[in-house]
């Protein structure tokens, strides 16, 4: 895009990290099972999108799980929306075990402290910040661009983008493509090397639940039809398993551009292309890929019995899945074998895997305005490996890229910070971001 006077003034900046300390000090913790209550927060952002022209709608499936939507008319009436979307809740956190506490909000040498810092009320209060600044500069973007805070994100999305695309369709009316969380973020690849991921696909969500039965009995006796030892095995089998790799475009894309920047000669489209022989010459740049060349399938809860010299009929585990697009059935059948003739599975929470082209005009412009902004940067392709409320509104047919900048410093580990403990971002990241989102929405 030309340039031209940038709407995003020191208020902008000021009211990006005010925003994001502020909505930290809003628990929206989400435990799981329908515990969590976003309504603050959600009123706290419908307030200011209010203040700033706008009309949002607050709308509940579940009391207290509240989402705000809301529209900004494009100056093209023929062109398609752009959703620009990011979540509310946040999942716990022991404050024990933080350095400060993490519903604080604290800022302290420059870093904004909190759960939410980086997943994801950082960008909450950048899609805040830019609106209310182009209502200050009488900006209006080309596209109509509606803009939704959710809810639920940190569960299954059934109170939050599940029940806007399901039952409220036509807020989203137009929208071809969508913006949300995990991507055009520094990745220090090595020195001189700041790489930015933008993400173009995720792998699928598949939570599993696994159920063994047996002959309960006594602790004492031998039982050849233990339900532990069943359910113990098909764990086992699944811990250890090797899945084989299954490149998407987008990962193949990916390994492709990330070679080119380390000076290494090979052709990703070859039939005897090995990815692993590259992403071990990669160095740090390959944990951007080796989480998403294949499926994965990872045992995290275990639920048997009631005393210990009982053995009892039926055992329970839990599996966390992720499918890469174009594995499900590959996940289905190894599934079936892992599991064996006595234990049964089934999907206990399952969404889509996702693709988005990265030779769209969209992509170019995302690139582009994160390049603008950091020109030694490199915007590369990614996949995500867990999932977002893209795959929710996939189902209403809209593209879903993950495209929330932040310039990172070095040393500075943003994905241990997803769930992590101490999460922060520095003020200087969310300027660099509040700068991105507005050159990249301005354009697009």
């Amino acid at each position: 895009m030309a340039d031209v006077t940038t709407p995003i003034d020191g208020k902008a900046l000021d009211e990006v990290v005010t925003f994001t300390s502020e909505l930290i000090r809003i628990d929206t913790t989400n435990r799981g099972g329908g515990d969590c209550r976003e309504r603050p927060a959600a009123e706290y952002a419908a307030e200011r999108l209010a203040d700033a022209g706008l009309e949002p709608t607050l709308l509940e499936r579940t009391p207290g799980r509240t989402n705000v939507v809301a529209r900004i008319e494009g100056t093209d009436p023929s062109a398609d929306a752009l959703l620009v979307h990011g979540h509310l809740d946040v999942v716990p956190a022991e404050p024990a075990d933080w350095a400060v506490h993490p519903f604080s909000g604290e800022i302290r040498d420059g870093v904004v402290w909190g759960r939410g810092a980086v997943d994801m009320k950082n960008m909450d209060a950048m899609i805040l910040a830019v609106v209310r600044a182009w209502a200050r500069a009488g900006i209006r973007p080309r596209r109509d661009i509606v803009i939704a805070y959710t809810a639920d994100e940190e569960a299954s999305a059934a109170d939050g983008s599940g029940f806007l695309a399901d039952q409220h369709p036509g807020l989203f009316d137009g929208c071809t493509e969508g913006i949300s969380e995990s991507g055009a973020f520094t990745f220090h690849a090595g020195p001189g090397m700041a790489l930015y991921p933008i993400a173009a696909g995720e792998r699928g969500t598949a939570w599993l639940k696994l159920t063994a039965h047996g002959r309960a009995g006594h602790g004492s006796k031998v039982n050849r039809a233990n339900a532990v030892s069943r359910l113990a095995g098909a764990i086992a089998r699944i811990g250890e398993h090797q899945w084989p790799v299954r490149l998407t475009p987008t990962v193949r894309a990916a390994l492709a551009e990330l070679a080119v920047l380390h000076g290494i000669e090979t052709d990703v489209n070859a039939a005897d292309f090995d990815a692993e022989s590259l992403m071990a010459k990669l160095g740090p740049a390959a944990a951007l890929v080796e989480p998403t060349v294949r499926n994965s399938a990872n045992p995290t809860m275990l639920e048997a019995g009631y005393k210990i010299n009982v053995i009892p009929g039926h055992a329970t585990a839990y599996v966390d899945g992720r499918m890469v697009p174009g594995g499900e059935d590959e996940f289905r059948d190894t599934l079936d074998r892992l599991t064996g003739p006595d234990v049964e599975w089934e999907f206990h929470h399952r969404e889509v895997p996702l693709q988005a082209p990265i030779d769209s005009p969209t992509y170019a412009k995302m690139r582009e305005a994160v390049e603008h902004f950091d020109p030694d940067g490199h915007a590369v392709p990614y996949c995500m490996p867990g999932g977002t409320d893209a795959k929710q509104f996939s189902r209403l047919g809209i593209t879903g890229y993950g495209f929330s900048p932040l310039k990172l410093p070095v040393g500075f580990d943003y994905a241990a910070l997803f769930h992590g403990v101490d999460e922060r971002v520095p003020v200087e990241a969310l300027h660099f971001g509040v700068n991105v989102l507005d050159r990249y929405l301005r354009s697009a």
